[in-house]
């Protein structure tokens, strides 16, 4: 069994385990506690896709700072364009986590649905 197999089965799992609450039947009591779900729905919205993209981004930056000590190190009189695609790159690499963080910031702290 190769390892992307096992992550996606993996992944699999883990989405099936995360939605299985939202097909729960509600009872009476917990009716009432329409915001409380909400208020949770919104901090985990929030913060999930938070740590999926900084995860990802600092994946991405530490590939990219490698590859390009490896061209520094086959070509060194490149190093000023290799520094200035490299900068370039890894400012839009941050930028996204930062986009990402002003909506998890705005979900966190606005009150979802109007209400």
């Amino acid at each position: 069994m190769s390892t992307r197999s096992v992550l996606t089965t993996l992944f699999v799992f883990v989405a099936l385990g995360a939605l299985s609450p939202a097909f729960a039947q509600e009872t009476a009591a917990a009716a009432g506690a329409g915001a409380t779900d909400i208020a949770f729905a919104s901090i985990f919205a929030a913060g999930f896709p938070l740590g999926i993209a900084a995860g990802l981004a600092a994946i991405g930056q530490g590939l990219s700072v490698g590859r390009a000590t490896e061209a520094l190190a086959r070509n060194p009189s490149a190093a000023g364009e290799i520094r200035g695609a490299l900068i370039l790159g890894l400012v839009l690499m941050e930028s996204l986590v930062i986009y990402v963080l002003l909506i998890s910031l705005i979900l966190f702290f606005l009150k979802p649905f109007g209400g």
